[in-house]
């Protein structure tokens, strides 16, 4: 195991990762940008959430575009012009994107703005369809899914920082008085991170990074996921072969994924609502948490990528405690230069010990994992419906936590066993992330309707849904001959 680990082609994989980094960063920046065009446009909370409507189905729009051109030219897109080359397209598309916040700004339009934000994520897209494979590509197949867990933990780098530098680019200092912003105090941030897009098209143009990888192809009996799954051999046996939409595991799976980025993705989204109507927070204040927010995803991912290193069993325990409290220390220290005053956040560092005590209870088990996290996830949007004051904003900022690990499990678990359809299941669940618009959008006219504090109720159904699914999946791939209960390797 330890050699394979060290194969990784280190060199092609650090260059690949910037994309992650950039994903999470916009991502986590829309959830600045929605209160800063609620205020400018004179939006209602389910308007403002069309920003995320647009980013997140760009990325559904995107797959469908990719399978049309495949199929008019009757060759795989991606396959057709290279990796790489796909890879600085996406790079290219999503500059364009960020170049029409100008002229945007300058109408004062909002559907432009949309629009720029829209053609981003159709880049974002292309980059997604290339970017995982690629990264499994990237060494030995049974190390893929931990290859991908590292690149996570970059991508929630993004998402942690993100929010913060465009904030600071918007209003300021922390020591500002500018509570408010106009419109165009965007064009800057965004025609700079319209340049870094160009830079790193042009940093993969003379990378190593392979236009045509080698990918280890899955044998008969094992498909690419696999080596990673219990008893798999056995898939095999059952019956459904002539697509990927006849194996239940991917269909309930391909909702399960509409809901779980619905869910990361609405709970940020209408939280600044929440702490300026309920709490009394400005929009620029509102920043460090949702880099708390954020910065949640990347500490449970950060104990999750753990296990990449082939540690023994007692250090592994060890740096799993530890590794958490590190990525925390990530984010104290970015709010620290940014002049955020860190005292309200020491208390979250007792919040993590629960996310410690879930990861082991789990024992690496996708399905309990899932049933586990998901769980805590309407426990602690349940305490944050049911509080008030801070104590609600460390309850809603912790669903982070609970989420991090839960993207993995379900797509390992929509994918088991599906042989030859992998890839295709795989495209399938990736068309799914617009859940993260639709469901922010859905929740946004539920607070218009009621109050945002009752609108969270879509997120104890959306995590009901979730722990539906762990409960009804490991039924039916038992009934296929996969049982995650017993290992193939030792496993912790």
């Amino acid at each position: 195991m330890s050699n394979e680990f060290h194969s990784t082609r280190w060199g092609q994989f650090i260059s690949l990762i910037t994309v992650f980094f950039f994903w999470g960063f916009v991502a986590a920046s829309n959830d600045i940008l929605i209160p800063v065009f609620k205020e400018a446009f004179h939006l209602t909370q389910g308007q403002s959430q069309l920003v995320a409507v647009a980013f997140y189905v760009a990325y559904t729009v995107g797959s469908i575009i990719y399978m049309l051109i495949s199929l008019a030219i009757g060759k795989d897109l991606i396959n057709k012009i290279g990796y790489k080359n796909s890879l600085i397209i996406g790079l290219i598309i999503s500059a364009l994107g960020t170049i029409l916040f100008y002229p945007a700004a300058n109408a004062q339009s909002f559907p432009l703005m949309l629009s720029g934000l829209f053609i981003v994520g159709l880049g974002f897209s292309l980059q997604q369809t290339v970017a995982n494979p690629l990264a499994i590509a990237m060494g030995p197949a049974k190390t893929g899914s931990q290859r991908l867990t590292l690149a996570g933990g970059i991508n929630n780098f993004g998402t942690t920082i993100g929010p913060l530098i465009v904030s600071f680019a918007i209003f300021g200092s922390t020591t500002s008085s500018n509570t408010t912003a106009s419109i165009e105090s965007v064009k800057i941030p965004y025609l700079c991170l319209g340049l870094a897009f160009l830079l790193v098209a042009v940093f993969l143009k003379f990378s190593n990074v392979p236009n045509r990888p080698k990918i280890e192809e899955p044998t008969d009996e094992v498909d690419e996921i696999g080596a990673e799954l219990n008893n798999v051999t056995k898939a095999v046996q059952q019956p459904y072969r002539k697509s990927a939409l006849y194996y239940p595991q991917l269909v309930l799976g391909m909702l399960a994924i509409f809901i779980y980025v619905g869910v990361e993705v609405s709970t940020a989204s209408n939280l600044p609502a929440y702490m300026e109507k309920s709490l009394g927070f400005s929009v620029k204040d509102v920043a460090p948490y949702i880099s708390l927010y954020w910065a949640s995803m990347m500490i449970g991912r950060w104990a999750g990528a753990v296990e990449a290193f082939n540690l023994n069993k007692s250090t592994e325990k060890i740096v799993k405690l530890i590794a958490p409290y590190l990525a925390f220390g990530v984010f104290l220290f970015v709010n620290f230069i940014a002049g955020h005053d860190l005292g309200p956040f020491y208390i979250y560092a007792a919040i993590i010990l629960v996310l410690i005590a879930a990861d082991y209870m789990s024992q690496g088990n996708p399905v309990k994992m899932l049933l586990i996290f998901s769980i805590l996830g309407i426990t602690a949007t349940g305490i944050g419906m049911a509080t008030s004051g801070m104590v609600s904003v460390y309850a809603f900022t912790s669903v982070g936590l609970f989420c991090s690990t839960l993207w993995p499990c379900i797509f390992t678990l929509a994918v088991a066993g599906l042989g030859k359809h992998t890839s295709q299941g795989s495209s399938f669940l990736i068309m799914m992330i617009m859940g993260g618009g639709i469901i922010s959008w859905i929740q946004g006219m539920i607070a218009d309707a009621t109050t945002i504090h009752f609108s969270y109720i879509v997120g104890i159904l959306c995590f009901g849904y979730l722990a539906f699914y762990a409960w009804r999946v490991k039924g039916i791939l038992k009934s296929q001959g996969i049982d995650f209960d017993q290992k193939l390797t030792g496993g912790n």
